[in-house]
């Protein structure tokens, strides 16, 4: 539990007891993998300090509606086991992660992210956002821009000033196929420094936004590290970091071999990594290296980002670490494939994930 932080989801006075620690209890489950026991005890400590419960309504009451609500199951009788989380859990947890995210695209200053991002799609969303140059009037969101002029600017003196614009994002029903690859070598939690919780959070919070806004879309998900396995998106809270070394290039080979399968000439390959790959498999064994850039592990990984080029699937990598070396690496990598690179912080991650796969979907309509 040392260095995790959770002064930002304490919460205030609004929402019932029940959904002050529901808001918590989700957020210490993905920190601790899935473990229900751990998250409990670790959201009991919590009320102790910041008194969320009351006589009224205590922990045990939590639990119990927790089972009530079917969020939680017991793996055996009642009182003789442990408690599982649901697949209803698991959607919540989806949920709340798109929505962590999208809250840090709004808090974003107007902008931020211009029109060679978001244009006009073909399906008009419930979100919306400040006007900037180069939006399609088609998109003014009439009502919500009128009554900002009022607020602005009064009735006695109505006008109506860009400022007060604002317009409506659009779906894209362009379908793309996309395989996201994350990293769960033992470096994503070296140094004291927590990698894989921000990559599970973003992992999940796009499972959520492709299988509810763009469900023409597939999306596969794997994890590498001496090898690369597929996962399913109910599993993504209970992602661990393993003794592993970094095997890109099995990571990458199991993509291909997704992507062959998806009929959509549209496709993809989303890489969160914060390390150089270290380990190739030669047959039943391991080739190893952890130290500096092997050449043997980096030719067949730069081979297989090139041979991604010759098929039209772009690899845009997200790269977690900013040491010198592993930016040649990636820019290496990235130039091979023609690819994208971005070289983000934990904070930023899902912003970069976000406005990159509704960019690529816009760009390869």
């Amino acid at each position: 539990m040392i260095g995790w932080q959770f002064s930002n989801y304490i919460p205030g006075e609004n929402g019932s007891v029940f959904d002050q620690l529901f808001e918590l209890f989700k957020e210490l489950l993905v920190y601790t993998s899935g473990d229900v026991a751990e998250a409990l005890n670790w959201l009991t400590e919590l009320d102790k300090e910041y008194n969320i419960t009351n006589e009224d309504y205590g922990m045990a009451d939590f639990i119990q509606e927790l089972r009530d609500k079917g969020y939680l199951r017991d793996q055996g009788p009642q009182g003789t086991g442990g408690m599982q989380p649901t697949a209803k859990l698991e959607i919540a947890l989806r949920q709340k992660a798109l929505e962590d995210i999208f809250d840090q695209l709004k808090k974003s200053k107007p902008g931020k992210h211009n029109t060679k991002i978001i244009g006009r799609g073909d399906e008009f969303t419930s979100d919306q956002r400040p006007f900037v140059f180069g939006d399609t009037l088609d998109n003014i969101a009439m009502s919500e821009s009128l009554k900002n002029a009022q607020i602005n600017n009064g009735l006695d003196e109505f006008r109506l000033t860009q400022d007060d614009l604002v317009v409506r994002e659009t779906y894209y029903q362009s379908q793309m196929s996309t395989v996201l690859m994350i990293d769960i070598s033992h470096s994503m939690i070296l140094y004291g420094e927590d990698r894989i919780t921000p990559a599970k959070k973003v992992a999940m919070a796009l499972a959520e936004l492709i299988t509810t806004r763009y469900p023409k879309d597939t999306l596969d998900i794997l994890v590498f590290g001496n090898d690369a396995w597929r996962i399913d998106i109910k599993d993504l809270p209970y992602l661990q970091v393993g003794p592993y070394h970094t095997n890109t290039v099995a990571g990458l080979q199991l993509a291909m071999e997704m992507l062959k399968k998806r009929r959509n000439p549209n496709k993809q390959i989303f890489m969160i990594t914060d390390g150089k790959p270290t380990c190739l498999k030669i047959g039943k064994r391991y080739y190893k290296n952890s130290f500096g850039l092997d050449k043997k592990i980096i030719n067949r990984t730069l081979s297989l980002a090139n041979r991604c080029r010759k098929l039209s699937i772009p690899i845009t990598t997200f790269m977690i670490a900013r040491d010198p070396y592993l930016v040649r690496f990636v820019d290496q990598f990235t130039k091979a494939n023609n690819g994208k690179a971005f070289y983000s912080s934990l904070q930023g991650l899902g912003e970069f994930i976000f406005m990159d796969y509704k960019n690529n979907k816009k760009g390869r309509k």
